[in-house]
């Protein structure tokens, strides 16, 4: 213990660090502060180290460690990564990729001053919210539109406006959680409604919220449950009777789509989503969606719907509180306008890797492996499926071409790709590490390429 002692104390002093050549630089590199924090968790460090055994580390190993700590602390934590796991809205990988045109006109909001609340013609305050209200207007069909920080905070904010102190009736099968554990009816919660819960979770009638209507319900919520998928014994109201029934009672029809879609997704051999025009087609006053789904856009939360529904929300305090900016309002119109233009398809990457074809993936994993040369031995392309992702189209998947590695050693190659520059996020099947092209950009792929060819 005498010993374990005469280590610690020949640790030198932070004071003492900071006053030698190398200090003096760690300083000048990463500032003060950072070069302070850096030199005592260093120290710490050391002295775990001497309390397990070890000798007392050399002033310069302590201030080479310091270096290091530093130097990581300074880095930004988020970096870009490849999603070669075919999960297209992959949500712990940020969701939606953004098109080019989204991306510069993002740039170009963020680098300078804008119109974001100046209107030009008149030469006075404007809105912030027409930049994205009249696409959205004439894409949905809607006669008002709002925009706010997410789907959540857009549920959040139709029911405080709308329905405080009030009664909202819904299914029990449409109460979901969302990503993260967070459950749709504690959001609800928040905004001082009372959730009337009918029905049973698997068969809910149009009768069971007839019943549950009372003098303090206000309106009938419906929640599409996009991230997941009840078969079997089950049935659910459609939504264009419980809009008849709403009305016809004086009451208001909401619904939550969740991940909402403008595009047909049959189209592309999966699973017909609804989109945000039948929605109010079929008569539903407000209609909630996210934009960072299968809108393909950045993150917000969309509600369309009833102009003077929408106009109260307007006038609600909580919106300034769920307000979007100027990067992402600018962003949303040039996402949009890929829809008005008809070119969502080519342009949005989520509907381009949705419909890419199975063929056309093979082809590129095959000119990958092929690059790959000799350190392919073991590799091979084999079918697969890719997935949405994202709480969309659950259950739904697209044919795909996997690029897989050698057999064994999986979880130590897929450690590999995630540590290397760029990370690369893999998926492990059959203790296989494979690689789904689908959801790899084609400037990704020479990255790709040179991070297989180091590992194999």
């Amino acid at each position: 213990m005498d010993d374990t002692n005469e280590r610690l104390r020949a640790l030198p002093a932070v004071d003492a660090l900071l006053h030698t050549s190398q200090g003096e630089a760690l300083v000048a590199s990463a500032g003060r502060d950072l070069a302070v924090d850096a030199l005592r968790s260093a120290l710490a460090e050391a002295r775990e180290s001497i309390l397990a055994g070890a000798a007392c580390p050399a002033t310069l190993d302590l201030l080479a460690r310091a270096l290091s700590l530093a130097g990581a602390a300074g880095e930004p934590t988020l970096h870009p990564v490849i999603n070669a796991t075919g999960v297209i809205l992959h949500t712990n990988l940020g969701r939606a990729p953004l098109s080019a045109a989204v991306l510069e006109a993002m740039r170009r909001a963020a680098s300078g001053y804008s119109n974001l609340e100046y209107d030009l013609a008149a030469g006075s305050r404007g809105s912030r919210y027409v930049h994205a209200e009249s696409l959205l207007r004439r894409l949905t069909g809607a006669e008002a539109a709002l925009v706010v920080n997410n789907n959540a905070g857009a549920v959040l904010l139709v029911l405080s406006a709308l329905a405080r102190d009030r009664e909202v009736v819904i299914s029990r099968g449409q109460l979901v959680e969302i990503g993260g554990g967070f459950r749709i009816p504690d959001v609800m919660a928040q905004s001082g409604a009372d959730l009337v819960e009918v029905g049973t979770t698997n068969r809910t009638y149009l009768q069971d919220y007839g019943c549950a209507i009372g003098e303090r319900t206000v309106a009938l919520l419906r929640v599409h449950t996009s991230n997941y998928r009840m078969e079997g014994f089950v049935h659910q109201a459609p939504l264009r009777d419980l809009a008849e029934l709403a009305h016809g009672r004086g009451l208001l029809c909401l619904e939550d789509l969740g991940s909402g879609t403008l595009l047909d997704t049959a189209r592309y051999g999966l699973h017909h989503e609804p989109t945000v025009p039948e929605s109010l087609a079929d008569g539903a006053d407000l209609v909630t969606f996210s934009g960072d789904k299968l809108l393909g856009g950045p993150q917000a939360g969309m509600i369309v719907g009833s102009a003077d529904l929408i106009r109260r929300l307007r006038e609600h305090p909580l919106t300034r509180a769920l307000r979007v900016d100027k990067a992402t309002l600018a962003g949303i119109q040039a996402n949009l306008l890929h829809y008005l233009r008809g070119e969502a398809v080519e342009e949005i990457p989520v509907w381009r890797m949705m419909s890419r074809s199975a063929e056309d993936i093979e082809r590129a994993a095959r000119e990958l492996l092929a690059a790959l040369g000799s350190r392919a031995e073991g590799c091979e392309v084999m079918p697969g499926l890719s997935t949405v992702g994202g709480g969309s189209l659950p259950g739904e998947s697209l044919p795909t071409a996997l690029l897989a590695l050698p057999a064994g050693h999986a979880e130590w190659l897929a450690e590999q790709l995630r540590s290397g520059d760029p990370p690369v996020i893999a998926r492990i099947q059959d203790d296989r590490v494979v690689l789904d092209l689908r959801t790899v950009a084609d400037q990704d792929l020479p990255a790709l390429g040179e991070r297989l060819a180091g590992l194999l």
